[in-house]
């Protein structure tokens, strides 16, 4: 199958080299073409342009950072649904919600363009080992299709159903990492604050029942000062804000989710959208007059 890949960030990237280690002969584009050279020492192809990057392809994957960018490069005359051949394959790959994946297959069904919702869990790391959750929905015939390409991506493949169920879970499961996030500093601060330093409750916490990835992989970010920077606030701020808007879709009541979404879009107009998205946990340092580190 010829692969083009569209959107090699954080995520993308490596992605992309995982399906060119696994011999899948790959077009890739990105706004940003230096993202590209280690894909291309690799043995990828770079194209100029979405058209030259899709015209030809069996199957399309993008992996874009917001709803928005999704609609823009999949609409429109120069958009990838009308580039595409009849008869491929989408696999999006991104963090994206219900009304815009109706509107661009809307497009694309009239193109009888197959399409596959498949958002990722797991982080940069898991991206680079390959070892990625991945959740899929739409038609169950073109997901046995690319179960090839799947593998090459990810170590758990879910199979949720119909269109949009990949998005549902990925956006369920992933609002955790924020909440965690600020549960685990309001800890920490509780902890510091009568006395116990900031590493030996880490250590605690990573050993008790209140144990989590976000403790184990976020917690030294947080103590050492960086923030983690692999993935910015403003996207998971923009993750928070898609939690929100599928509670409204599906009438579900999400109060911790509400006050973890204001501390984040407070983050964000604070220390802009490009910082590191453990800043979120600064806001609790200053307003305790407390830094948490080891």
């Amino acid at each position: 199958m010829k692969i083009a890949f569209i959107g090699l960030g954080n995520m993308g990237a490596p992605m992309a080299a995982n399906l060119v280690r696994a011999g899948f002969d790959l077009n890739v584009h990105d706004v940003d073409r230096s993202k590209a050279e280690p894909l291309l020492q690799a043995g990828a192809h770079w194209a100029d342009s979405i058209q030259a990057a899709v015209s030809e392809a069996d199957v399309v994957m993008t992996s874009l950072p917001s709803p928005a960018i999704i609609k823009q490069v999949a609409s429109g005359a120069d958009g990838l649904i009308a580039l595409m051949r009849q008869g491929a394959i989408w696999i999006e790959l991104s963090t994206n919600n219900l009304e815009v994946w109706r509107e661009v297959r809307a497009l694309a069904d009239a193109k009888q363009i197959r399409t596959l919702d498949a958002p990722i869990s797991g982080g940069a790391e898991g991206a680079a080992a390959g070892t990625l959750t991945v959740l899929v929905g739409g038609d169950q015939a073109t997901f046995e299709q690319c179960q090839p390409i799947f593998a090459a991506i990810g170590k758990r493949i879910d199979y949720l159903g119909e269109a949009g169920a990949g998005y549902v879970a990925k956006i369920a499961q992933v609002v955790l990492c924020y909440l965690h996030s600020v549960a685990l500093s309001e800890a920490l601060m509780l902890g510091v604050k009568g006395g116990v330093p900031a590493d030996k409750m880490l250590a605690i916490i990573q050993n008790s029942t209140g144990r989590s990835y976000v403790a184990d992989r976020y917690g030294p970010s947080i103590l050492n000062g960086d923030y983690d920077p692999t993935f910015e606030l403003g996207l998971a701020l923009k993750d928070m804000r898609l939690t929100l808007e599928l509670a409204g879709q599906v009438s579900a009541q999400l109060p911790m989710c509400e006050q973890v979404e204001k501390v984040y879009a407070q983050a964000v107009e604070q220390f802009g959208g490009k910082a590191p998205h453990l800043m979120a946990v600064k806001l609790l340092e200053q307003a305790n007059d407390k830094p948490l580190r080891g």
